[in-house]
């Protein structure tokens, strides 16, 4: 089950709005976000939330479902306590704020959702992904370093690539007005994945329909 989920972005007003934060978008927009309390913590934006305080959120936001006698679709085992994180480090050492909070809190790599965009998938795309290949994503590759392994959850949003030109500067681009009303669509459809994510005793269970889903044409 998930403990930890790291939002990869970078850090100032110049990165705003930009591709390669897509993940800060999606943080942004979740239901629950203002309700969180953000601290300056493991070189990022960092917060702690009980569990069953985020499952009631997600409830009262329409994206899950309480039993038939009003109680949470949560069992005994479920973990206490969740933490969302944005590195503050710049994407290519996002691992050093990821390995920091996972090493205090005893968080496995298994229990870990890293949030990120990815070029190789069009945008209005969203893949739940678990370890493989790090598709030459920085923050990824920081991540795997850190961690020593590549075995954490992936949870990617298609930002697409350029015809020609350089790739670091298109994802260093802000997306225009037509993308953002697609992101505002597929976000909105991908709060139900994160919920179903966050109360998943297996999340390979979740593959088959979310492996790689086309949300908004």
């Amino acid at each position: 089950m998930i403990q930890l989920i790291a939002f990869l972005g970078n850090y100032g007003r110049e990165y705003e709005g930009t591709r390669h934060n897509v993940a800060w978008l999606f943080a942004d927009s979740l239901p629950f976000f203002n309700r969180l309390s953000w601290q300056n913590k493991f070189k990022s934006d960092f917060a702690t939330a009980d569990y069953e305080n985020v499952a009631s959120w997600m409830c009262d936001a329409g994206f899950l479902k309480r039993r038939d006698n009003g109680s949470l679709p949560l069992t005994a085992d479920f973990p206490k306590k969740l933490y969302f994180m944005k590195p503050l480090t710049y994407m290519n050492l996002s691992g050093d704020a990821i390995v920091e909070a996972a090493h205090f809190y005893k968080i496995n790599p298994d229990e870990i959702l890293v949030v990120h965009d990815e070029i190789e998938l069009a945008i209005g795309i969203a893949s739940l992904k678990w370890s493989g290949g790090l598709g030459g994503h920085n923050g990824l590759r920081s991540t795997k370093a850190t961690l020593g392994t590549a075995d954490f959850w992936r949870l990617r949003f298609g930002v697409g690539k350029p015809s020609n030109g350089n790739v670091a500067d298109y994802v260093l681009g802000k997306f225009t007005e037509d993308e953002r009303i697609i992101l505002a669509q597929e976000f909105a459809v991908v709060h139900q994945l994160f919920a179903k994510i966050l109360t998943a005793k297996d999340m390979k269970n979740l593959i088959p329909e979310w492996g790689k889903k086309k949300i908004v044409e």
